[in-house]
């Protein structure tokens, strides 16, 4: 109800009780302001000790949230609910601090002051004079289990006043005369009651629903708040509050119209209402259009507004007869909507500026060029007027006040045709040089330049506002889009992370900085003009709005003083990391805050896409890493026993026939064994290959060489497997140079030559040729085995690629080619097949196989 009832008192006593039923109760914080009937209760609970906060050399002690987690009881106690921590605290309110201690799990009983509920504040000031600094938002009280109301009657409170157990005596004294009135404490025990009633109907149309009792139920209910930048918006917001609190918690909405006539100190009131909205569960909506009317039903209609709250100002009889006031012309207009009007009581609340306030000679400008424009007439119609006879000289003052109310507005038109008529009839109407209308006519000429100013400065100041207003949804768009082109072009997450924090500061005309999630920290990813340095208070504030997914630092409700605003950047399937914005950058509800909004919005889905692209490349890697390890483990099972069988075969037969063995079967044997040895060698040579390939772990040495030689080393290292067959070198006299490795290109080079060996019959020839054109040196190798099928082709440099007659088991596992590319690849070379290459030869169409090593420097064409 109000200090002094005992709030305290008995929630100490119950805590007490539940300590005796065995609860693991903790006093968290409770403020027993010198009573002493209230500290002997806290003998025998657990006391948290409180947390010091530094603030201007002192130490204040605050409730200790961290120790209160960590110790994590039962039952927590936490006195008033609507206390305002001391500046430094995590979070400025002491309701957000329990708001984090439920989150963790932990049950709170805490106190609370009827008049210190937001959407009340206004009724306490008309009851009670005084304006309550410390408020908390209906919708966290709405969050309660149970509420339980402490009530005594006003007389017996002011009884308590008297004996001193509520303030000293000089302060009771002070309170009995002001805020402890007979009449404020029964208003204030009404509002209790009330809002303890409220709560009670809405836990019973829960249960109700729960059950499936049918009943009148006020679903389709909805409410819509219109404010502008007047001081009657916070008003309007706290009586929409209300009125959804006795419609059952019907949804609201809190909306405004987009207006580019609108002050500073107008945008700032307008801001705060829109934030008190949100604090209050509202939900907000700008609406855009040149008729605010119209605008306004157009949503009400689209979104079956059932009641709409609208406010109306002093009384003003021309607005109200011409239907200029928005609440008249809303009641001509609704139709199946309830109007509620909240007139003015009066009281505005201060609010600091955001901005500077117009300069004196920028507002003075557009009288100044008025009555310019008013003597180039007055020049011009003098100098008509002495050359000619009967000339309507009107028009040209008319084409003046034209002038000036399309340029400048309405104030200046009405000032620059008052002028007009005065020097004109000063100058040009009978009687001249004199302010007497002499004819009733010059009066209409005076309603005409009013009349014409009028019109013209109220559709010039519309123009105006359609033109600021397409001006900033065009910059908007173009910044999106731009934003979006940049991020669709970004490699990976960091790449990502630099654009958005270059399109967030250049939205907000101020630094920004963007953290990724890295093990279990939180790391600076970019940051634009450039990274800045965060103190661990920012950091503090990141990691919050990264573990909680809300608003952190600066202008909000948890480490407010910070220099920094952190916004957890959500994307489809979870947060992807935060991006902070320096301090007051964004003023709450402009333009410049939707746009970052929207930005940061994009740039959580560009960086999840980064993520998602990333994981796909990894589990693609994995996918082929795993098939390589089946068709291994497959080639291992196959390829590699046979020659280890023969090897063991030949070794057995020589340790237990060895001395009965003719000399010619023995040297057999041995040649088997070297044969098959050499075999199984090439096999392990080339699956280490292939894995050094697979795993990236591949270096390329890369020296001026001259690939005839490496062609010649290749040939002499294959000489012993060639047999019958014949090898033929076409070598130009003279090759330019090229930079490559020769290990790997004579590995590769092997390895074709073997593969042709493989595939080549007994007495055909294998020719190596070498020759450039002018931007590469080009490698040849052709045999005159049975060629590769057409369709082949394109696979013939695939892992574990082999023709498929079961007789090729013994020509290796499939990897040469393979590893052949890989290397030439890894040189920046090409390589590729062709088969046929010999025309009318049906059994031997041969298969050449090419690779183009880059040149350093192109060679000239006439050199060549």
């Amino acid at each position: 109800m109000s200090p002094g009832v005992g709030k305290t008192y008995d929630m100490l006593r119950a805590a007490r009780k539940r300590k005796a039923e065995g609860d693991d109760v903790l006093v968290g914080l409770v403020e027993t302001h010198g009573r002493k009937e209230t500290e002997s209760l806290l003998r025998g609970l657990d006391v948290l000790a409180r947390n010091p906060v530094d603030y201007k050399g002192r130490a204040l002690m605050e409730f200790d949230i961290d120790g209160a987690i960590a110790r994590r009881p039962a039952l927590l106690l936490v006195d008033e609910y609507a206390h305002s921590n001391a500046p430094g605290s995590r979070h400025p309110k002491r309701w957000q601090d329990v708001e984090e201690i439920l989150k963790a799990g932990i049950d709170v009983w805490t106190t609370l002051n009827v008049q210190h509920l937001e959407s009340l504040s206004d009724v306490v000031l008309r009851i009670t004079g005084a304006r309550q600094r410390e408020t908390v938002p209906d919708s966290a009280l709405a969050k309660a289990d149970d509420i339980e109301v402490v009530d005594i009657t006003p007389d017996e409170l002011r009884k308590r006043l008297a004996e001193g157990k509520v303030y000293v005596p000089e302060t009771a004294r002070l309170a009995s005369e002001n805020f402890f009135k007979v009449e404020n404490l029964t208003a204030l025990r009404e509002l209790a009651l009330r809002r303890a009633a409220e709560t009670v109907d809405d836990q019973l149309l829960v249960h109700l629903r729960e059950k499936g009792v049918p009943g009148p139920w006020a679903a389709g209910a909805r409410i819509l708040v219109l404010i502008g930048g007047d001081g009657m918006a916070a008003s309007l917001v706290r009586a929409g509050r209300r009125l959804s609190g006795m419609m059952m918690d019907a949804p609201w909405t809190v909306a405004t119209v987009d207006r580019a006539a609108v002050s500073a100190e107008g945008a700032a009131r307008l801001s705060e209402a829109l934030k008190l909205a949100e604090q209050l569960g509202a939900r907000t909506v700008t609406l855009t259009g040149d008729d605010v009317v119209r605008t306004v039903m157009d949503h009400v209609q689209r979104n079956h507004v059932t009641q709409i709250v609208v406010g109306k100002g002093r009384s003003n009889p021309w607005r109200d007869l011409f239907g200029r006031s928005l609440a008249v012309a809303l009641l001509r207009s609704s139709s199946g909507a309830a109007i509620h009007i909240v007139t003015d009581a009066g009281e505005t609340q201060p609010v600091p500026p955001k901005s500077a306030t117009v300069s004196a000679p920028a507002a003075w400008r557009g009288y100044a060029i008025g009555a310019g424009f008013i003597g180039v007439a007055t020049l011009t119609a003098l100098g008509l007027d002495q050359s000619f006879e009967r000339v309507d000289l009107g028009v040209i003052y008319l084409a003046a006040v034209v002038a000036a109310g399309a340029l400048y507005g309405l104030r200046p038109a009405l000032t620059a045709a008052t002028a007009a008529f005065l020097i004109y009839n000063f100058l040009f109407l009978q009687p001249r040089y004199s302010f007497a209308i002499g004819s009733p006519t010059d009066v209409l000429t005076l309603v005409v330049f009013w009349g014409v100013a009028l019109l013209t400065g109220i559709l010039a100041g519309r123009v105006r506002e359609q033109a600021g207003r397409t001006q900033r949804r065009a910059a908007a768009v173009s910044a999106l889009l731009g934003a979006s082109e940049a991020l669709a072009g970004a490699e990976d997450r960091e790449a990502t992370a630099k654009v958005l924090a270059e399109q967030a500061a250049e939205a907000a005309s101020a630094k920004a900085v963007v953290l990724l999630p890295h093990g279990e920290d939180l790391v600076i990813a970019a940051g634009a003009p450039e990274i800045p340095t965060l103190g661990a208070a920012a950091m503090a504030a990141a990691r919050w709005a990264w573990e909680h997914g809300e608003a952190a630092g600066f202008g909000t409700g948890t480490l407010p003083q910070t220099s920094w605003t952190f916004r957890p950047l959500q994307g489809v399937r979870g947060r992807a990391g935060v991006a902070g914005i320096e301090a007051d950058a964004l003023a709450p509800g402009s333009d410049e805050e939707r746009l970052a909004l929207a930005l940061l919005d994009q740039g959580a889905v560009a960086i999840e896409r980064a993520d998602l692209a990333s994981q796909s490349v990894e589990t693609e890697t994995l996918r082929r890493a795993d098939r390589f390890r089946a068709v291994l483990m497959n080639s291992v099972s196959h390829d590699l026993r046979t020659p280890l069988s023969t090897v063991l075969g030949s070794a057995t037969t020589l340790i237990d026939y060895g001395e009965g063995l003719s000399p010619e079967i023995r040297a057999d044997l041995l040649l088997s064994i070297r044969e098959e040895a050499e075999r199984l060698n090439r096999y392990v040579g080339d699956l280490l290959d292939m894995t050094r390939l697979e795993g990236g772990a591949l270096q390329v040495r890369a020296e001026w060489i001259d690939v005839r030689d490496i062609l010649n080393a290749a040939a002499e290292r294959v000489s012993r497997r060639l047999g019958d067959r014949t090898v033929r070198r076409d070598f130009p006299a003279e090759l330019s140079l090229v930079k490559a490795d020769d290990g790997l290109l004579e590995q590769a080079l092997v390895n074709i030559l073997e593969n042709a060996i493989a595939y080549s019959p007994d007495g055909s020839t294998i020719e190596l040729a070498a020759y450039e054109d002018r931007g590469s040196v080009v490698i040849s190798i052709e045999d005159e085995g049975r060629g590769i099928p057409t369709e082949e082709l394109e696979r013939v440099f695939d892992k574990f690629q082999r023709m498929e007659e079961s007789t090729d088991r013994a020509k290796g596992v499939g990897l040469g080619l393979a590893i052949a590319k890989g290397f030439v690849e890894a040189m920046q070379g090409r390589i590729a097949a062709a088969s046929p290459i010999h025309d009318g030869d049906g059994e031997h169409p041969g298969t050449r196989i090419l690779i183009r090593l880059p040149k350093a420097i192109v060679t000239h064409r006439e050199l060549l």
